[in-house]
């Protein structure tokens, strides 16, 4: 899943020193992408990270605290891409809907084999497993930010909190279920468009 990856560019204020900086932070995060979907995370130590990556093991630790730390870089730029997509909703739009569609588009973007495993992975450590927990909070705030840049009106706002907090538990669900169906697979986007249409239904 490097695509992922692709969201962490540069901006307009970004000088050299800036640039190298995010260049080698992404090198080692591809790197170690690249190693935990090839070896597993508990195989995959740091030192193996740092030489495939051409740096130290001590620099290694200017970039990231941990290995932990690569994998949720992967998903807070996926994330922010999903972000980047609700910001150019019309606000027209119902918000629910507006959500709904930009999930939907988004999560279609990967096949099932990509999504497989990286599923696989953040299932193979309790560390992972605790700080994904953690980062639905994180996408919930996230969301409702981009909500409220949107549809501005402040009024609104305890109804765009209520949108973040269903978007994120119908994604949660939706998730829930693509992992433990059976049979031929589908891909994750059907589920998530069914979690939404149950919660359309029952609100």
């Amino acid at each position: 899943m490097s695509e992922i990856l692709q969201s962490a560019g540069a901006t307009a204020a970004e000088g050299p020193r800036e640039r190298k900086r995010r260049a080698t932070r992404q090198r080692i995060a591809e790197v170690g992408q690249r190693l935990f979907l090839t070896n597993g995370y508990e195989a995959t130590t740091l030192d193996a990270i740092a030489a495939e990556a051409g740096i130290s093991r001590r620099a290694f630790f200017s970039y990231f605290k941990s290995k932990d730390d690569i994998i949720f870089f992967w998903l807070e730029a996926d994330g922010a891409n999903l972000i980047a997509s609700l910001l150019t909703t019309s606000p027209d739009v119902p918000p629910l809907a507006a959500v709904r569609d930009v999930m939907v588009k988004h999560i279609a973007h990967y096949t099932s084999e990509q999504m497989m495993a990286v599923d696989n992975l953040m299932l193979s450590s309790a560390s992972l497993i605790a700080r994904k927990q953690a980062h639905y909070a994180v996408q919930e705030q996230a969301l409702f930010n981009a909500l409220c840049e949107v549809w501005r009106q402040p009024e609104r706002r305890p109804a765009l909190r209520m949108v973040a907090m269903v978007s994120i538990g119908a994604m949660k669900i939706a998730l829930q279920a693509w992992r433990e169906q059976t049979g031929p697979r589908k891909p994750a986007a059907k589920f998530l468009r069914d979690a939404f249409d149950s919660l359309k239904t029952a609100l």
